[in-house]
């Protein structure tokens, strides 16, 4: 039992304490000793060396009772010492390391105990002399007892601490060190780059050497043969990564080596882009490809460079080349954009005004297709401004066309409706009714506007052939067709003898009425014989010119007149259709007018200038006014012929 147990027990020292307690303080001193030496034993064999060629020797760590400063005092030094004395050192050592000074404490305690130890045997020798019975005895309480193991405990409390924070410390080191050597078979697993990270081993072996402590079980024994078996295995995979690249390095220089006579090779290409987009994959492969030896990637670099050189140059100049003609394309562009633009849809009112408009759509978008790019910036700007232009254009056409279209299908139908009336009317012998009805229904079709061209033809043949069989049976049917057509031959010739007496007689303000009437009862007489209607004719229309030319009667009136006599022996589908052309054209100056008497709003007569437009306007409305009365009279002519 040692002499700390002696004093927590309480028990009472024997006579020859003296030599008991020397005793004790050298088997203390011997179980410091040895501890220290077993702590130092430990960790040489912990830490076993490697290789001189693979890696630095790892020392043993030395232990921290190795540490630990010199005694200042031994149990001799102590001897002698009252209890007060050994209190107060004990005080000082409180303040100081605990494991710095774990001997002292024990040599102090032992000194301690014996002398207080002895003054208790002391006392229970003069209790004893005293006549009293030794069962009896109980020491005195001993205030500087009671401090001194108030003192140890704070002391061993203190060691408790210590140890825990140094196993804690130990455990971390031990992480550490495990983590290192993870991170050494990491790097020798990464076969490809194992070359590459000698100095970070280097590194890593002495990061290991850096640590310090850790603990002592079976497992963290271990620590230092992982070590040893990482770096062997990394410096083995080292060796046999040299020989593979060596081998890579061989390899990559016959594929280099071709990749720069490819590279050379395209400066023969004559399509400059396509010489470049190879070049690009050639960089690709160089990029993917390895290293080649070291001395030797200067050299196979700058071959290749030098010939990648050579295509860029080209490329270059190319591109230079394209931006100028791209500079010149988005300047023609702009201006197609322009002129675009410019047409508008405002005025156009009939299918030929759209045709023209869009033939000029048409030509513009040829003029288009021929440039090529604009400049990067502008290029898909400049399309989308014209292809809007375009699509806006043919928006409003198909509007028009549908419109149109709808306006056509309606007559078509109205038309259609008036065919299938002549038709079921054509063989009627009720002469006056069916005659009366067939004009009303002729009277309705002029009010019909145009239908579809490709059934106007059609619908207007059906029509008139259902009036031309009815009014040829009629006239089969009450008259006699040749004596008629004497008659009028007569009548004709005399119409032409009075012509001939007011041409040769002095003129009068009647003179160009007559004459007039006299055209008026012409147009009332019907056909002559076919063999006669030529030479008629020419006689009477000399006689017309020459009344005319005579009597100041040119002008419009010529124009009706000669439409009217021109039309005189037409054939009735024939009129039927000049009269279509008419109505269109009608129909046309109409709109003109109409245009004019708008526009005429928008100009000013303040100015000189603007007084010279207004007139030339006027002039126009004018000329448009003569040409729609000229028109009303032919149409009037022929309604009044069919």
């Amino acid at each position: 039992m040692t002499s700390q147990e002696l004093s927590q027990t309480g028990e009472v020292l024997s006579p020859n304490v003296n030599e008991e307690i020397t005793q004790q303080v050298s088997e203390v001193k011997a179980e410091v000793i040895k501890e220290v030496d077993n702590t130092q034993s430990e960790q040489v064999e912990q830490a076993p060396s490697l290789p001189d060629a693979q890696a630095e020797e790892i020392q043993p760590e030395p232990d921290a009772v190795a540490s630990e400063e010199p005694s200042i005092f031994d149990i001799g030094s102590l001897t002698g010492k009252s209890k007060q004395e050994l209190v107060d050192i004990l005080e000082g050592l409180v303040e100081k390391t605990v494991d710095a000074v774990k001997t002292e404490i024990g040599f102090v305690k032992s000194a301690f105990f014996a002398a207080h130890n002895d003054e208790i045997a002391r006392a229970k020798e003069q209790f004893v002399a005293d006549g009293n019975d030794e069962a009896d005895f109980v020491p005195a309480v001993d205030p500087l007892e009671i401090k001194f193991k108030d003192l140890l405990n704070e002391l061993k409390e203190k060691r408790a601490a210590y140890i825990a924070q140094q196993e804690a410390i130990k455990l971390s080191n031990l992480e550490k060190k495990q983590s290192i050597i993870q991170e050494i078979k990491a790097i020798s697993d990464d076969t490809d780059n194992v070359n590459k990270q000698i100095n970070k081993v280097r590194q890593l072996q002495q990061d290991f050497k850096a640590i310090g402590d850790i603990p002592t079980t079976k497992e963290a024994s271990r620590i230092y043969k992982d070590y040893q078996d990482a770096i062997e295995n990394f410096y083995d995979k080292v060796k046999i990564n040299k020989e593979l690249r060596d081998y890579d390095f061989k390899k990559n220089l016959e594929i280099k080596q071709q990749l720069c006579a490819e590279a050379e090779a395209l400066d023969d290409e004559s399509n400059v882009i396509d010489a470049f987009k190879k070049l690009q994959k050639l960089h690709d492969t160089w990029r993917e490809t390895g290293p080649v030896a070291k001395e030797l990637r200067e050299e196979i670099w700058l071959r290749f460079k030098n010939a990648s050189a050579v295509i860029n140059k080209k490329y270059q100049a190319f591109f230079e080349e394209r931006k100028e003609s791209e500079k010149e394309n988005t300047e023609a562009k702009t201006a197609l954009c322009e002129k675009i633009e410019a047409i508008s849809t405002d005025n156009l009112k009939t299918y030929a005004a759209w045709e023209e408009a869009t033939n000029q759509i048409k030509a513009l978008q040829d003029d288009w297709r021929k440039l090529g790019f604009a400049t990067r910036k502008l290029n898909n700007e400049l399309f989308a401004r014209f292809r809007k232009s375009c699509d806006e254009f043919f928006k409003q056409k198909t509007e028009f066309f549908k419109a149109m279209k709808e306006d056509l299908a309606t007559n078509l139908a109205k038309k259609n409706e008036l065919v299938a009336k002549a038709e079921a009317l054509k063989e009627s012998t009720d002469w006056k009714k069916a005659t009366d009805e067939f004009i009303a229904l002729q009277k309705e079709w002029k009010t019909i506007g145009p239908v579809v061209k490709k059934h106007s033809e059609a619908v207007w043949k059906k029509f008139v052939s259902a009036c031309d069989y009815f009014f040829e049976r009629k006239k089969a049917q009450t008259t006699n067709v040749h004596v008629v057509e004497h008659d009028n031959l007569k009548a004709k010739k005399e119409v032409i003898n009075q012509l001939k007496a007011l041409v040769e007689a002095e003129e009068t303000e009647e003179t160009p009425k007559a004459i007039r009437e006299l055209m008026t009862k012409w147009q009332s007489i019907g056909h002559v014989p076919f063999k006669e209607k030529d030479k008629i004719y020419a006689e009477y229309r000399a006689l017309v010119d020459k009344a005319y030319d005579s009597f100041n009667m040119r002008g419009s009136k010529v124009a009706v007149a000669d439409f009217e006599a021109s039309i005189s022996d037409t054939p009735a589908d024939k009129v039927y259709h000049e009269r279509e052309k008419l109505v269109r054209s009608y129909e046309q100056k109409c709109n003109e007018l109409k245009l004019y008497e708008n526009n005429m709003g928008f100009f000013s007569a303040k100015s000189k200038s603007g007084n010279t437009i207004v007139k030339e306007m006027e002039r126009k409305i004018e000329r448009i006014k003569e040409d729609i009365a000229t028109l009303e009279q032919k149409i009037k002519i022929i309604d009044e012929k069919i």
